[in-house]
């Protein structure tokens, strides 16, 4: 598959060869469904708690005798039912991580970034340079990409000047930016539009583009090699 490559100044200055295994497979919504939605618990805390009436302060002595009030009975004032009582069935602190399997994180991202090269909302430049690591210079960059400023984007680089960038970047409602090795799921959601520098797109190929051998496979490696040096 092939992507158009564009310089700074928005010129088509040729074409790029993409793998396919990363760029142009199926969109499968389920999974991308499931893996957000994993992605999003995770990143709960999950320290919310309440007081039940056995820790609420106080309420050791009933309230008033049990018969001849003529009101109901009631054996202490931390009850659910009484203000400043324990909450009943509230929350509690938990962990709320769902274990995603790799291959289905790596299906999900693939899947997205398939979509998007359809769709032409992929932007390939040489390299995205820019005269100094100022928020209105990632604008003037943008604009000469012909990206709308309305538009949310995503901009894919390399790590060395990745720090500068995201500095650059951070003031911009609508714009991102965050190395090729973690791109995710929820990034590639919320943002419409995607910038990658080639430098980035070599590093997602080899990130996600072949499957990596199984632990098994390791540990028989490793027994081969304490074999032959015995």
């Amino acid at each position: 598959m092939e992507l158009s490559l564009k310089n700074m100044q928005g010129a088509t200055v040729g074409s790029i060869e993409v793998s396919d295994a990363v760029f142009d497979t199926p969109l499968n919504k389920a999974l991308i469904h499931q893996v957000m939605v994993a992605q999003l618990a995770n990143k709960r805390a999950g320290t919310h708690s309440t007081k039940t009436r056995a820790e609420v302060r106080g309420g050791g002595r009933k309230p008033w005798r049990q018969k001849g009030t003529g009101r109901a009975r009631q054996g202490s004032i931390r009850s659910p039912q009484w203000r400043g009582g324990g909450v009943t069935f509230g929350p509690k602190p938990r962990d709320y991580t769902q274990a995603t399997p790799k291959k289905m994180r790596r299906a999900a991202i693939k899947s997205l970034l398939s979509q998007k090269a359809r769709d032409g909302e992929i932007t390939v430049v040489e390299e995205f340079v820019l005269p100094a690591f100022k928020t209105q210079e990632v604008l003037k960059a943008l604009a000469g990409l012909e990206i709308a400023t309305n538009t949310k984007t995503l901009v894919v680089n390399n790590a060395n000047t990745q720090k500068e960038l995201w500095q650059a970047c951070h003031n911009l409602q609508r714009v991102k930016s965050i190395p090729a090795a973690i791109l995710n799921t929820i990034d590639l959601l919320n943002y419409d539009h995607l910038v990658l520098s080639v430098e980035a797109v070599r590093r997602i190929e080899e990130l996600w583009a072949e499957e990596r051998p199984r632990l098994p496979m390791r540990r028989e490696g490793a027994a081969a090699a304490a074999q032959g040096g015995e």
